[in-house]
């Protein structure tokens, strides 16, 4: 099957059965064309013959895009992707052949969840993401906000008087807002400003950055509800070295859109996956959208799985940084 056949079939995934079959046909392509992953997969004395389930895939440890060009192909590169990182760590880069796939897989999952971004306004609070290159974060909330049909949508910095203007106005009006922020922001508007932001859609996409101390998930959200008087805070699930994100609407708890899936694996074999749910380990992430990348990761993430396929993200690995777009062990 031709490459642009496969891109179409990722996003009409409408069972399992299609995911399973794709994530095989995906994962075959990726070892034939990606250097990187396949001599990763051989340094563990694996073949591509050895792989004949989904369950005995590898998955590349994220650590690998610090030092690593991961690319499938021979495309051009379009954008390097960086990550945040933290202070003296090599920040992870992906290298990004086609732009077009990265806006429709968070298109598609933005209008899976919540609807065409042309209804709402959507304010952006996003400072240090916006002061340098390269956010993958900051090039999705740019282009929801270029399709917003609201004037008033925009990144928001030090004008924090407007964006609650902005916002009261809005709901004066009864549109749909959107509120998209990193943490240590939020809990700034918060603490200092207290808005009534009641009706509008408040959705954090984790990170203190160092700039505030770090709050497990639940202890944000505590505060965020409190000050900002809203019943629950959403959360977005991405990494730089993903094309697709995963949503929360509340509680912590996050769904995949069809051409993702979170899968557990055991913390002290990180050869080994968990087939059950409820079981704590690390974050495995099957993201068929990064099919020029790596669709297979292994991340520093800490999490569970649960019964109906929403997963929490429980913290860091202890011999891990912790990155933007993390949050401490509950």
């Amino acid at each position: 099957m031709g490459l642009q056949n496969l891109e179409k079939r990722i996003f009409n995934i409408k069972n399992p059965t299609d995911f399973w079959e794709t994530v095989l046909e995906v994962f075959n392509y990726q070892y034939n064309n990606n250097s990187v992953y396949q001599n990763f997969i051989k340094s563990l004395g694996k073949d591509i013959s050895d792989v004949k389930t989904p369950c005995e895939i590898p998955f590349l440890p994220v650590e690998f895009f610090r030092n690593h060009k991961i690319i499938t192909g021979t495309f051009p590169v379009e954008m390097i992707f960086e990550s945040s990182g933290t202070t003296g760590i090599t920040p992870g880069k992906h290298f990004v052949n086609d732009l077009n796939l990265y806006e429709e897989s968070f298109l598609r999952s933005f209008r899976l969840f919540y609807g065409e971004p042309e209804e709402f306004l959507i304010a952006a609070l996003l400072p240090s993401y916006t002061e340098r290159e390269g956010s993958s974060l900051v090039y999705m909330a740019d282009n929801l906000i270029k399709r917003s049909k609201n004037p008033n949508s925009g990144f928001y910095k030090s004008n924090i008087d407007d964006l609650i203007l902005t916002i009261s106005k809005a709901k004066i009006e009864k549109q749909k807002i959107l509120l998209l922020g990193v943490s240590f922001a939020l809990v700034d508007l918060a603490e200092n400003q207290s808005p009534d932001l009641s009706g509008a859609i408040v959705m954090e996409t984790g990170g203190m950055k160092g700039r505030r101390k770090e709050l497990t998930r639940s202890e944000l959200h505590s505060v965020l509800k409190e000050k900002l008087n809203v019943p629950s805070i959403h959360s977005e699930y991405g990494m730089t070295e993903l094309l697709s994100q995963a949503y929360s609407k509340g509680d912590g708890i996050f769904y995949c859109p069809p051409w993702m899936k979170i899968i557990i694996r055991d913390p002290q074999d990180p050869l080994t996956l968990y087939d059950e749910p409820e079981r704590t380990g690390g974050i495995n992430i099957i993201d068929l959208a990064n099919i020029n990348s790596c669709s297979f990761i292994a991340t520093g993430d800490l999490g569970k799985v649960h019964e109906d396929g929403g997963f929490e993200v429980l913290g860091r690995f202890d011999n891990s940084d912790i990155r933007g777009c993390n949050l401490l062990v509950e």
